[in-house]
């Protein structure tokens, strides 16, 4: 089973895709495994990856298309995998269109989780993450001393920058403009489901999961 997942930052994607990577035993992929392993692994399209981003700059489309082919051709991603993070434009997704027509016969299901940009807003400006695990909470939970629930370090909690209000608005606006087209680039394509991300996170899962299983 291949996966594609979408949303705009913040609505709870790569939780999503991390639970169901788990539940359906396929690999979870984002862009920056696919770059942090392909730059590792020292592979030619990880070397000019990585020069890339030493500069601080973006890496080219077809250069991560290569990335991502040559990870979805190995081993962990033989049972399916659920795509998170990419494509982020249409050039993009016609690549991977490309990708998909050399390695499956079938077609991907596409999620998009949808919440309105104020409670995005909202959700983003009051969580704070761990230094240790990346383990998020809201900052009404956060007391001195506080514990982390999952890798046990002790004050490790702290605002990102990008959730600063501001910022958020500038990667929601560059969302709608970009990855947002995206999306509807695929609906005539093949299997969209679209769910409530403002439902709890047990009950968004367990939508996909349902709509999964009728399609």
């Amino acid at each position: 089973m291949q996966i594609i997942i979408f949303g705009s930052p913040g609505v709870g994607k790569g939780t999503q895709a991390k639970i169901l990577a788990t539940k359906l035993g396929i690999a979870h992929i984002s862009t920056g495994d696919i770059l942090r392993e392909a730059i590792k692994k020292e592979s030619e399209l990880g070397k000019r990856a990585k020069a890339i981003v030493e500069k601080g700059e973006l890496v080219p489309d077809d250069i991560m298309g290569g990335i991502i082919l040559e990870v979805l051709k190995e081993d962990k991603c033989k049972n399916g995998f659920i795509l998170d993070g990419f494509p982020r434009t249409i050039a993009q997704a016609k690549i991977l269109d490309n990708i998909f027509a050399e390695l499956y016969s079938e077609r991907p299901f596409i999620i998009k989780l949808n919440v309105d940009d104020n409670i995005i807003i909202d959700r983003l400006t009051n969580r704070l993450v761990c230094n240790k695990c990346g383990n998020i909470i809201v900052k009404s939970e956060y007391k001195e001393e506080y514990i982390c629930d999952v890798c046990k370090s002790i004050n490790s909690y702290y605002k990102r920058k990008d959730d600063d209000e501001e910022v958020i608005k500038r990667r929601l606006k560059v969302y709608h403009e970009t990855t947002a087209q995206v999306f509807n680039y695929y609906s005539d394509k093949t299997s969209v489901i679209e769910v409530d991300g403002t439902q709890s996170i047990e009950e968004v899962t367990n939508k996909i999961l349902g709509m999964i299983n009728i399609n």
